[in-house]
């Protein structure tokens, strides 16, 4: 992070802005709205700046900048379009200890004005640390287009009722109760417009919260449980439904396979659990069965984190039998499973009409066992995608050989799908593992068998269009 974002409140503050002209104006506006006392240094000034210092707004002084000007001002800004006067300031700013913004000269500025998107209170500011301020306002269009123009009042209708809900709730309610008010029927009415029906939407709601949300020991209400699929490893391939119950959970319990870059959508204040399990490791499913129990007993909301989707191989089912035998309330948010993440990241398609009609997932944990299909997975027409197969590739090819698969017979092993550094690493039963010695292939990674292990990239399924390859299609 190059800047941290802060918020500064400058009512009734002294602020400087040197310079006179559009940019001028336009940072004095912003500063007159926060209240700020501005003072502006030019020898003559933009129309509408002239119209503000004679309505007595802002003061104006007309002349060149003096290191003096900046005597009890909390803030100065830069913006002359000069940069010997705008270095002037910055450095009388400097010496001084104040905060300076030079428009457009991230050197010579201690501080930058973010596009802003102004809902009173509520405020969002999006910045590129001056790298992209298209890129940043851009942003700021799309967010401001979601923002309901009254949210800033409904901002300040929860204001008002904070110190009574406070006192009527317990802490570990608080939160659901507001997430109702901001999704229910109140939230709904007060950016309608009709605060007075608002009122008496939250005042119900008040009163139910108190009946309906019996006290334990502590005075926490039952909590509940997401068991959330976090995808192959990429953030944005999170679900937007993930997304709102990350940023709702009180706790995380994730996995190995989850990143920080996941991590990061969830909630700053939410406390963050490590309960990943190594292959073999003994004991940890039902630790992390109990810390379920445990946590929404207080009335936490707790969500399971796990890489790609909590029913494919990720233990998620067991996780449900046990939050049922408890009466535990609990949301499953499927992810995208590693398989599809990994094909679609290697554009290496998992069926094709000409390749393979079939596919299969299979967890690599069970190579050592004897299974019936091994001669159906030796098919090079049917797609098979080992999860975990790493540690056990060669049990794997062995018994792909043993079932009758060619050495010829097509692999691939897709190593970190998704992320930064994927690999994709492309052979035979027969030299497949030497491949993989010879890169230094680890976990996380995949094994897919069967013809289309063989495609590659979109030059490759082009070649294999029914144009290209002439057959019907």
């Amino acid at each position: 992070m190059d800047y941290l974002p802060v918020f500064l409140r400058l009512e009734d503050r002294r602020v400087v802005v040197v310079g006179g002209g559009e940019v001028a104006l336009r940072k004095a506006q912003w500063l007159l709205k926060a209240g700020a006392r501005v003072l502006i240094v030019a020898p003559t000034l933009h129309a509408d700046l002239a119209r503000y210092a004679v309505d007595a707004a802002l003061t104006h002084r007309a002349g060149e900048f003096e290191p003096s000007d900046l005597d009890g001002a909390v803030a100065v800004v830069a913006a002359t379009g000069d940069r010997t006067v705008n270095a002037a300031v910055s450095g009388a700013a400097a010496a001084r200890a104040i905060p300076v913004n030079v428009v457009d000269d991230a050197e010579l500025s201690t501080f930058i004005f973010p596009a802003i998107i102004d809902r009173s209170p509520l405020i969002v500011a999006v910045s590129s640390a001056g790298h992209a301020p298209v890129l940043a306002r851009r942003v700021r269009e799309q967010i401001e287009a979601l923002l309901p123009q009254r949210l800033g009042r409904l901002a300040r209708f929860m204001g008002r009722y904070r110190a009574q809900v406070q006192s009527a709730l317990k802490p570990a309610a608080r939160r659901a109760f507001w997430e109702r008010i901001v999704g229910g029927p109140a939230g709904t009415q007060v950016l309608a417009g009709d605060e007075p029906r608002a009122q008496e939407s939250l005042r119900r709601e008040l009163s139910a919260s108190r009946l309906t949300t019996p006290p334990d020991a502590r005075g926490a209400a039952l909590g509940e449980a997401y068991l959330i699929g976090a995808g192959p490893g990429d953030a944005d391939l999170l679900t937007l439904k993930a997304l709102q119950l990350l940023q709702q959970a009180d706790v995380i319990l994730y996995d190995r396979l989850v990143g920080e870059a996941v991590l990061e959508r969830a909630r700053r204040d939410a406390q963050r659990i490590f309960v990943g399990k190594e292959s073999g490791e003994r004991g940890q499913q039902e630790r992390i069965n109990a810390l379920l129990v445990e946590l929404t007993g207080r009335g936490l909301r707790v969500a399971r984190l796990k890489g790609g989707d909590p029913f494919v191989f990720g233990r998620g089912g067991e996780e449900v039998e046990v939050l049922q035998q408890h009466g535990i309330p609990y949301t499953v948010v499927p992810g995208i499973t590693a398989a599809l993440g990994a094909a679609a990241s290697a554009s290496l398609p998992l069926t094709h009409r000409r390749l393979a009609r079939s596919v299969t997932f299979v967890t690599g944990h069970q190579a050592e066992e004897a299974p019936r299909d091994w001669q159906f997975f030796a098919d090079p027409a049917h797609t098979v995608v080992f999860y975990m197969g790493v540690a056990q590739l060669p049990a794997i090819l062995r018994r792909l050989r043993a079932a009758g698969a060619a050495a010829t017979h097509p692999v691939a092993l897709i190593e970190r799908a998704t992320l930064p550094g994927q690999r994709v690493v492309r052979g035979t039963l027969a030299d497949i593992e030497a491949q993989a010695h010879a890169a230094a292939v680890a976990a996380p990674a995949l094994l897919v068998t069967g013809e289309v292990a063989r495609v590659a990239a979109a030059e490759a399924l082009a070649a294999l269009s029914p144009a290209a390859a002439d057959v019907p299609a």
